[in-house]
């Protein structure tokens, strides 16, 4: 059964940084897009980034240059570190597999706040 199993989440001042780890199991990892999202109270889920299987990535504006993804296939995990976070980042963040079929995981909460 395909798992995607999300972690790093926390409470954090504006200014700083967070890694988040998604460590995936039962399928070819390697073979497969990860991407995250993330769903801010009383607001639609929403793309954050994502990452082929060849390593291209892709941002959402709001986070492009603050964000960074990106994957270890020999640990099946991808990884989105979190820099220079605003109040707005705050979310909820998902992991997911967009496609073979669609697959998330169960979300990590990140709160960006004095």
């Amino acid at each position: 059964q395909v798992q995607l199993v999300e972690s790093g989440g926390g409470l954090v001042q504006p200014g700083g940084s967070l890694r988040l780890s998604c460590a995936a199991s039962g399928f070819t990892f390697r073979s497969y897009t990860v991407a995250w999202y993330r769903q801010a109270p009383g607001k639609e889920r929403e793309f954050v980034a994502h990452i082929t299987r060849d390593g291209i990535v892709d941002y959402a504006d709001s986070v492009q240059g603050r964000f960074t993804i990106s994957r270890d296939n020999d640990r099946n995990t991808v990884y989105l570190q979190m820099n220079s976070l605003k109040p707005e980042d705050t979310a909820v963040y998902y992991c997911m597999r967009p496609v073979g079929p669609r697959s998330w995981g169960q979300g990590t909460q990140v709160t960006v706040s004095s």
